[in-house]
Parts: C-alpha cells; structure tokens; sequence
C-alpha cells in the first residue's frame, strides 16, 4: 500500500459526487427505512440491480413488512424468491423477520452490532442498514466498495487472507465520514457502492469520471485493474443428475421437497437421481418402457456446473413414482419454490 492519498476529503467527495452523479431512482431508496433497506441487501447480495428490481416489488407487495413476512409460510416465500437463487438468503430472511417480531417487537435493532445477531445478517449488510437508516459511523465492505478502496489506496494485501480483509475493513472505518453523521452517513454509504456500480467497475473502470481521480493511487499507478488482489480461485466442479419427470394423466407433476442440507435444499423439484438406472427403480412396474429422455440441460451455480437429464413418463390414474412426492396441478406448483431450471422446464 502506498503512502495515504488522503482521507479528509475522502468522504465529503463521495457524498458531493452522491448528490449530482449517484443512483436516486432506486425502490429501496424512496425510504430509509430497516425493513426495506435489508430486504434489498440481502436481495443484492450476488445478483444485479437489474434483476432484483422486479423481485423487490412483487416482495413489497405480498410482504408489506417484516411481520407479514415473519407470519407467512416459508412455501410463500420460497415461491416469490424463486428464480434468485441462493435460496439460503430466502431461508434466513424468513427466519431473521421471525426473529425481528419476537426478539424486538417488530422493530430493527439500531446497530450493526445488535444486526449481526440476527439470521442471515452478517457484517457487511448489518453496516449498510445501520450506515443507511440509522446514521451509524460503521463501514460496510461488499464487492463493489472492496474494488474503491484497493484503487483508491493501492491496497495490495492479498484479501485471500482473512487478516488481509480485516485491515482493509479498518481502511474503510478511517475514510469514513466524522461530522453530521445522520445525513452523511446514509449519503456516503450510497456513493461508495455507486461508484464501484457504475464507475470503478471490474472491467474498464471510467476512470476519468470518477471524483476521486486525481488521489487515487492505483490510477497514479497506472493500472487500477490490478486490485483488488485475491489470490484464491473458487475451484470449480461438475455434476450430473437425473430428473424424474412425471406427469399423470390430467397433467399434474409429481414434486418432492428437496431436504435440507442439499443441492435446492427445501424447494420443491422433480425427483433427483445420480444416475438413470435410479431412476428408473423408481417408476411403477410396467411404465419402464414410456421413458422418454428430454434434452440435457446446463445449469451454472457458483461453484458448480450441474448436467440435468431430464426423463419424461406419463403414468396412468393411480399410478406414482416411488418415494417422497405428491401430484401437484399447474395452478399450484406455479406458486411453489421451485429451482429456475424446473421452473423453466414445467413451464415450457
């Protein structure tokens, strides 16, 4: 790390470039408000704004506040996170507005620190609500504001390195706003990750656009795609499953809920299957030969590639696949969970 570009006028130039160049128009920010500042956190978090917009919506629709969410079924909820993936966050937000009702009456604690304790909440998110809603001189340290910092600092420790992660997070706490925190606080907050959205990108960062031009030191340096520097790749792996897809006569789909841990854990989904000849065990006597192998399908996961063969049978009235299931009609899995492969599979 170079010596300090500087941190007085850090902040006051995120929170001036905020106010003329930053993203006004999002939902979420009509309102400081706990309840929709988290939901969009956590919606955010390893998905594009473009996507979450329509989800947030349809979420505020249907779950107002955190008590409608906290009384509703967790099938409820899968069903309208469906789609997003990661469906652990859907999981943890149904329990964490659970929590929010019976912990504290309803009511979002006001510090990151009391945020951590709920489910689902970790550092990061729990400093975006307090930062946002509250006023709370806390850093948060997602994807885009790691990008800022490295540049704007040429931070060169290794963030593969927890400790690494650690000092880059007291970094952030000391460029952070010190006066009339109540509204520059949520301002600041807002701009760091505006900047690294819009600006201080991955690729073909706009750097002449950017307010923090002339003290950035990786500019100085001339090569800001340099950092953040993380050593670590995710190392990638592939599987291959089979997809029992069974129809019955009137058109209902035979769907298990998948258990927990698990690929999908506690959506609703076609029956899965290592291999063919599992699949094959598990269709009634007799209706071996209707098999009908549909095309392979790709599915990209984070970590995973997964190879779907889906296999297609019509079983005949009171005929069902062996093990855990029930026939579920298109007007009702439509608003179940459901894995977006499936999803997209039954509604073709």
């Amino acid at each position: 790390m170079r010596p300090d570009p500087g941190a007085d006028g850090f902040a006051p130039t995120l929170v001036r470039w905020q106010l003329a160049y930053g993203r006004h128009d999002l939902p979420w920010q009509t309102h400081r408000e706990p309840y929709r500042v988290w939901l969009s956190e956590i919606m955010l978090q390893q998905t594009q704004v473009v996507t979450v917009r329509d989800y947030f919506a349809r979420f505020l629709t249907r779950f107002p506040d955190v008590a409608a969410l906290a009384q509703a079924p967790l099938d409820d909820v899968l069903g309208l996170w469906s789609g997003l993936g990661y469906y652990s966050r859907a999981r943890n937000l149904h329990l964490c507005a659970q929590q929010v009702m019976a912990l504290h009456g309803g009511v979002f604690p006001r510090t990151a620190a009391q945020l951590q304790t709920l489910p689902g909440i970790g550092p990061s998110t729990a400093a975006a609500v307090a930062a946002i809603c509250f006023g709370e001189r806390v850093a948060i340290l997602d994807g885009n504001v790691k990008r800022v910092l490295t540049r704007y600092l040429a931070f060169e420790p290794d963030l593969a390195s927890a400790a690494n992660e650690r000092l880059l997070w007291h970094e952030a706490t000391r460029l952070l706003p010190k006066d009339d925190l109540a509204n520059t606080m949520p301002s600041y907050t807002q701009a760091i990750m505006d900047l690294g959205a819009t600006v201080c990108t991955v690729r073909k960062p706009a750097c002449q656009a950017c307010p923090l031009l002339g003290p950035c030191q990786a500019q100085a340096l001339g090569n800001p795609d340099k950092f953040p520097v993380k050593t670590r790749k995710l190392k990638r792996t592939a599987q291959t499953l089979w997809l029992l897809w069974a129809q019955s006569a009137n058109g209902a789909v035979w769907l298990s809920q998948r258990p927990t841990p698990g690929v999908w854990a506690g959506l609703y989904c076609l029956p899965l299957f290592d291999d063919r000849d599992g699949l094959q065990a598990a269709v009634p006597a007799g209706q071996q030969g209707a098999l009908d192998d549909q095309p392979v399908i790709k599915h990209v996961l984070t970590h995973k590639d997964l190879y779907l063969h889906p296999v297609r049978v019509v079983l005949p009235e009171g005929g069902a696949p062996v093990g855990p299931g029930d026939w579920m009609a298109a007007n009702r899995w439509v608003a179940l969970g459901l894995p977006a492969p499936i999803r997209k599979l039954l509604s073709a």
